[in-house]
């Protein structure tokens, strides 16, 4: 059994796999929680979901808040007596990382390029919708080419609150027309339709780029948000880079 975890700066997904994905779960991430605290969290959301701690043969871990990789690693040596996998560029992961310092590639968009590349064994695009927008090209034969970031849909919708004295914050979903009758739409139809906007921009400059066809994966908490609003994504996989993870994980087991 593999548990594989992902720590982003505002959630942690993690996973159960046996066979296939027996449960995922994802957190707020509190980056002054203790290992101790996230413990009780892991262990009240795993015995709720009846998985037997004793059965987790393999930890991998995903990690883009340096602080909270000590925590975790702590964590996971305490509950299963396992020293994580911490994924990063140096590890075999089955991918050619050809930009200018691999070093700088996240560990999850490692993650989600694994994955894309497995899912369609040709070139793609990941979108990850997360604390930032972030989109990974592989290219043929399993090349990680480099990426865009942009900021995340909370990210913009956070700053117009913060940063304006008469803009509230509202709910992240689509208003019923672009054309908004009130300040909540008019927000709505700026943040989440300009995202579709940006998005779909992105994504034909990159096919461009490519010089042919590519498939387009969604993924992220808040992926499910946009997905619905577009005909860009070939697939839409919340949990995509668990996925990679687990092949990553899989590539690395002690024999």
């Amino acid at each position: 059994m593999l548990l594989a975890i992902d720590i982003g700066n505002s959630n942690i997904a993690f996973g159960i796999f046996e066979g296939d994905w027996q449960e995922h779960w994802r957190l707020n991430t509190v980056t002054d929680k203790t290992s101790d605290e996230y413990e009780v969290l892991f262990r009240s959301l795993l015995l709720n979901g009846r998985e037997n701690f004793d059965k987790v043969k393999q930890v991998v871990i995903s990690s883009v808040v340096p602080t909270l990789s000590t925590t975790f690693r702590q964590m996971t040596g305490r509950m299963f007596g396992l020293d994580p996998l911490m994924v990063n560029a140096r590890i075999d992961t089955g991918i050619e990382i050809v930009i200018d310092n691999p070093a700088e590639i996240g560990s999850d968009l490692l993650a989600n390029a694994v994955a894309g590349y497995a899912k369609y064994q040709d070139q793609c695009i990941v979108v990850d919708f997360g604390t930032a927008l972030s989109i990974t090209i592989v290219g043929k034969g399993g090349k990680l080419l480099g990426g865009s970031i942009a900021p995340g849909l909370k990210s913009a919708m956070k700053s117009l609150s913060t940063n304006t004295a008469q803009l509230p914050f509202v709910q992240l979903e689509a208003p019923p027309s672009a054309i908004g009758k009130n300040t909540i739409h008019a927000i709505q139809s700026g943040v989440v339709l300009g995202y579709v906007g940006l998005v779909e921009s992105l994504i034909k400059r990159i096919k461009a780029e490519l010089g042919g066809a590519a498939k387009v994966i969604a993924t992220g908490g808040l992926a499910e948000i946009i997905a619905p609003h577009t005909d860009q994504f070939d697939a839409l996989d919340p949990w995509l880079t668990l996925d990679g993870l687990r092949l990553i994980a899989w590539r690395n087991a002690l024999p």
